[in-house]
């Protein structure tokens, strides 16, 4: 489904990437791992196109993306949920979701059956419909931010950092859903992730970035292993478990 290949990009004259070489199939759910400023983050702004590639090329499911802006990005099927999760706070968690599929719908009875549909896939937010985005707990926000993704009928998704800001409590339950989610809507999924138990839970293969480059490929339960960890990245800026 997704081949990058050689992928460089850089923040004005600031290399970040050296060269990415990574492929995912279709159903796949691959983990990227690496502590704090090894391009994780621009690897996925990158692939989405917030990033402009200096080099190398990324291809979609047989078309070259490498030059498309963002939104011919994601109307081609390719969803991003964002570090932070970036909800608008000032309006409503229906507002949020109406924004996330303004350009993915043809009329207001084709909005109505994909909010209904994303109501019942993500039943938290059923009751939060009319509340602002910026009252909502983080775990709250980032469904909010995931169904907002959804809104859009992504084939693969994107998503950076998840559990940051989540409450432990919470974190099980992301796992269970992005697990449901992935299976009924036959998902491929990228995570970027810190938290080993969270992506041990869910990837399939976890890639390795070290400044700027793949250096290796990890099994889940290998992340179990923190001489293996060490090894290939060290512990600096990961964490074991909230």
């Amino acid at each position: 489904m997704l081949s990058v290949t050689s992928l460089r990009a850089a923040y004005g004259r600031i290399p970040i990437l050296h060269g990415i070489d990574l492929k995912v199939a279709a159903g796949e759910f691959v983990g990227i791992l690496g502590h704090n400023g090894m391009g994780k983050t621009t690897l996925l702004k990158t692939l989405i196109g917030v990033v402009r590639a200096t080099a190398g090329t990324i291809d979609f499911e047989g078309t070259d993306i490498t030059r498309e802006p963002p939104h011919r990005r994601n109307r081609l099927g390719i969803g991003y949920v964002p570090q932070g999760r970036q909800i608008f706070p000032k309006l409503t968690v229906l507002e949020n979701l109406q924004f996330g599929l303004a350009q993915h719908v043809r009329s207001k009875s084709e909005e109505e059956e994909t909010i209904d549909n994303l109501l019942t896939d993500l039943p938290r937010l059923k009751p939060l419909l009319y509340r602002p985005g910026g009252v909502l707990s983080g775990g709250e926000q980032q469904i909010l931010a995931l169904a907002r993704c959804l809104a859009g009928k992504p084939r693969l998704i994107m998503l950076d950092e998840p559990t940051e800001g989540i409450q432990p409590s919470i974190i099980n339950e992301i796992v269970d859903l992005l697990k449901r989610l992935r299976d009924k809507r036959n998902l491929t999924i990228v995570l970027v992730e810190q938290n080993l138990e969270f992506i041990a839970a869910l990837a399939q293969r976890i890639e390795v970035i070290q400044r700027g480059r793949v250096t290796g490929e990890l099994k889940p339960d290998q992340l179990a292993n923190p001489e293996i960890v060490h090894e290939f990245i060290g512990m600096g800026g990961i964490s074991v478990g909230r």
